[in-house]
């Protein structure tokens, strides 16, 4: 328990759906009596989508539960992240419930256009996973960050592993989260002054949806299976399994408190020891 996270207000992008890490994080900062925002796309998914979005209906029955299990002030929120009109909405309909924002989780991220190669990846899909996993993060601070000034705040943006260790057949996903560490750097640098902290958590194999799609394509490309593939993976974990999303909330946690209060411009691994690194 964080004593001094009580009372403080977080953002979370990508927490509507509680298979995810959003939800995760979501749910450790209400346990440590944190106002939640929980922000994501909201609506219905397309019918033949591969990976289903999450809808405002059960973003409203997580803000619901979680403001009735730990007795918090919740608030569920509509973006899209890659339009700035979108955008603003959102900062208008939370500055009618809250005065101030003391915490910003850029969590919300996805691929699309994937397993391919560089020569062949579709510039559309290219261009739409960058604009989802980077600029979305730009977007989403730049917007924030007004609201947090005047005393000391935390963001947290979640890269991943592959912005560290190039994947296959998702270069386009690597390339941004590449991205979301340099600009994470960057942003500690010209924030610091404002007693705002910048870090980044990057996370290996979770399981969430988004990693049981992926190793669903990976079977089908590699013509095995999904479990197959889990085995392959774990045999590249030091630690010898695949991580839960309740781990990368710790460590998302961790990163927003006081207790981190020396730490800002890290993008800090949280991968059962795949990626080591000076």
């Amino acid at each position: 328990m964080y004593e001094d996270l009580q009372g403080k207000t977080a953002v979370i992008t990508g927490a509507g759906k509680k298979t995810g890490i959003g939800y995760g994080i979501a749910e450790k900062f209400a346990s440590n009596g944190c106002r939640i925002i929980i922000a994501d796309l909201g609506k219905s998914p397309e019918p033949d989508a591969d990976l289903k979005t999450a809808t405002r209906e059960e973003m409203n029955e997580i803000a619901a539960q979680l403001s009735e299990k730990y007795k918090i002030e919740t608030l569920a929120v509509a973006v899209d992240i890659t339009d700035n009109a979108s955008i603003g909405r959102m900062m208008e309909e939370i500055k009618e419930s809250f005065e101030r924002i003391d915490i910003l989780c850029n969590n919300a991220g996805a691929s699309f256009g994937v397993p391919n190669t560089v020569l062949n990846y579709d510039e559309a899909d290219w261009i739409k996973t960058v604009d989802v996993n980077l600029f979305s993060v730009f977007r989403m601070s730049r917007a924030i960050i007004p609201m947090m000034t005047g005393r000391p705040a935390a963001i947290v943006n979640t890269a991943s592993r592959a912005g560290k260790v190039p994947p296959i057949f998702n270069s386009a996903y690597a390339v941004a989260k590449a991205g979301v560490i340099m600009l994470t750097k960057v942003m500690a640098r010209e924030l610091a002054d404002a007693g705002i902290r910048v870090n980044a958590i990057c996370p290996g194999q979770i399981t969430t949806d988004l990693e049981k799609w992926r190793f669903g394509l990976e079977a089908s490309f590699f013509d095995t299976t999904v479990e197959e593939r889990e085995k392959e993976m774990c045999k590249t974990i030091p630690l010898g399994y695949i991580g839960l999303p309740g781990d990368a909330a710790d460590l998302a946690v961790f990163l927003a408190s006081d207790v981190s209060r020396y730490i800002t411009g890290q993008a800090i691994n949280i991968d059962g020891g795949q990626c080591m690194e000076l």
